[in-house]
């Protein structure tokens, strides 16, 4: 395996009953590169990536991360391992506050458990979790809404504070599902400038749809369509591959796509 490669797939399968969501597939990132995974509705997007942070495992084939066989590991541990996943639908804790979420996702990176022991929240509020959690929140112009209770934040806040408590466990690959799905351009335009400081800082693998917005920030596209990769490579070139065309954007052969 290349020393570079970080994240690989060789042969990954996933079989939903008489279903194929995920069909033979081989991938590989490798470190600090941002890579974005498009395809129509169905086409085992999600699913993939699912089998990336080890949510499901494959009926077949293996997935590797820094060259270990991590086929088997779970997901707990892979986050230790150094991959984090965020989710199409905001996964948080809508019922306390910010600066709590953030806190128990950086107390997980320290102390390898989601949970502090006896009283949950009193060891989060200790001087160099405060410290850290204060300059995230900053970073990601969350500081004003640090007391607020999640469930009263909007949604384009609520994907910035998911993203910060990525950020926050320092995680090595960060596997993005949608993160642009349900926000307006403005938000969306907030996000993309987030995600701007990551490039080539971190492996990031992104599952979007809203294509244009996604190649102004990765270096190369992987396109799916019936659970496998057609195509693989530098945006335009994989936009305008022949099989591309032809199973994704339904034009002729004589048709440009235009980023």
């Amino acid at each position: 395996m290349d020393a570079r490669c970080v994240v690989k797939t060789v042969g990954v399968t996933k079989v939903f009953g008489d279903f194929v969501a995920v069909n033979s597939v081989d991938f590989e990132v490798n470190d600090r590169e941002a890579v974005g995974i498009i395809g129509p509705n169905g086409a085992g997007k999600t699913t993939f990536l699912n089998l990336l942070s080890g949510l499901y495992m494959p009926e077949e084939g293996s997935v590797f991360f820094k060259g270990r066989d991590v086929t088997r590991v779970p997901p707990q541990k892979r986050i230790e391992m150094g991959m984090m996943r965020t989710f199409q639908l905001v996964h948080v804790f809508d019922n306390i506050s910010v600066y709590d979420n953030l806190a128990l996702s950086y107390y997980r990176k320290l102390e390898g458990r989601a949970f502090p022991p006896g009283s949950v929240f009193t060891r989060l509020f200790r001087k160099d979790i405060e410290k850290i959690v204060g300059d995230v929140l900053e970073l990601f112009e969350l500081d004003k809404r640090s007391t607020q209770i999640v469930s009263n934040l909007p949604l384009g806040s609520k994907k910035r504070m998911e993203l910060a408590m990525a950020h926050i466990a320092d995680p090595e690959v960060i596997l993005l599902d949608e993160p642009f799905a349900g926000l307006g351009d403005i938000e969306i335009d907030e996000i993309l400038g987030i995600l701007t400081h990551y490039i080539h800082k971190k492996t990031i693998i992104i599952v979007e749809h809203k294509i244009t917005k996604l190649t102004q920030i990765v270096d190369k596209l992987a396109v799916m369509c019936d659970g496998a990769i057609i195509a693989c490579g530098g945006c335009e070139e994989t936009l305008n591959d022949p099989e591309v065309r032809k199973s994704y954007w339904k034009v002729s052969e004589d048709e440009q796509v235009c980023l």
